[in-house]
């Protein structure tokens, strides 16, 4: 989902001093519209995410190797760590491969081939004049695996780049062996609709002065694509889609759904996911399905991924499964 923002924060403030923060507006604010309280506190929702990870960015990684890859008269920027099976790393929306990744990258690292991908308009990534699509991003992978000589690997997305990694499993079954996919869905409807009424009326230069800009700062090619940035992704949030019931139970590799319990997707759509991934079953009677579901109890979006031992234990579990 693209509302998902988890940034190197120059000031932090955890999520009780965010409760203090979204009460103080509330009480200055109540004379406001209800536009306008709108699109505060959508802003106060992707703000609230990016403290998270914020001690995520300390230590800035450094890859085996990096560089672009051309996508479709386009280009990808990526990374390589540590040698191995190979696993992709796709990152949330809005953000960078060390603001999502840098406490997971060492601890995988270890034993597999990370290769961590920037999506397009996000960090080292230039923005293109391409319409975005889902279908066009999981493209934009396989393109990078291609260039990389990459047959197959594992695929693990968050947000954003869960679905992304979806449609890279229905668009690319051979290339896909195994699928993780944290906070994420395949289909608008996955997500509360609290998450697209947040975000209207919000306007690109909302995020002028968040930890949002100073991140795309340090690292974007043409910093001049600030609000044209903003403003694709924008528009892209508030698509609807779906990637198709029998797409998704038509994946054959196994999958690996990671939640948290109230992480704002819906779990009634989560259930009728795993479903169709062939779990939601009496394993002791017709035999444990290859797909799992995990729901971590007492998080959010953003606590979520914050917890990397949690995430990298259950992760390594299914990876490591026959």
């Amino acid at each position: 989902m693209v509302i998902t923002s988890y940034l190197s924060l120059p000031i932090t403030f955890g999520p009780e001093k965010l409760r203090q923060v979204i009460w103080e507006v509330n009480r200055k604010t109540n004379h406001m519209s209800a536009t306008i309280n709108k699109s505060i506190f959508a802003i106060l929702l992707v703000v609230s995410m990016l403290p998270q990870l914020n001690s995520y960015a300390q230590q800035p990684l450094t890859p085996a190797s990096s560089g672009y890859a051309p996508v479709n008269g386009s280009k990808v920027y990526y990374e390589v760590y540590g040698t191995g099976d190979p696993i992709v790393l796709l990152h949330g929306a809005y953000m960078t491969i060390n603001s999502n990744w840098s406490e997971l990258i060492p601890i995988l690292s270890k034993t597999r081939k990370v290769i961590a991908v920037e999506m397009e308009g996000h960090g080292h990534t230039p923005l293109s004049q391409r319409p975005l699509s889902y279908q066009t991003l999981a493209g934009d992978v396989a393109s990078v695996l291609k260039y990389l000589r990459v047959d197959s690997a594992d695929i693990l997305g968050f947000s954003y780049g869960g679905t992304v990694a979806f449609e890279f499993a229905i668009q690319h079954p051979a290339m896909t062996k195994k699928l993780i996919i944290i906070s994420s869905t395949y289909k608008s409807e996955g997500w509360l609709q609290i998450m697209y009424t947040m975000l209207t009326g919000i306007k690109p230069d909302a995020f002028d002065n968040t930890p949002i800009k100073s991140e795309y700062i340090k690292v974007a090619p043409d910093t001049s694509d600030w609000h044209n940035f903003i403003a694709k992704m924008l528009k892209f949030s508030a698509e609807k889609f779906n990637l198709g019931d029998d797409n998704i139970k038509n994946i054959k590799a196994p999958v690996l759904l990671i939640n948290g319990d109230n992480d704002g997707t819906d779990k009634k759509v989560l259930a009728e996911t795993y479903s169709l991934l062939g779990g939601n079953v009496f394993a002791d009677v017709v035999g444990m399905p290859k797909s799992q579901l995990a729901i971590l109890p007492a998080k959010g979006h953003g606590t979520l991924m914050m917890d990397t031992q949690s995430i990298a234990a259950i992760a390594g579990s299914f990876l490591a499964t026959k």
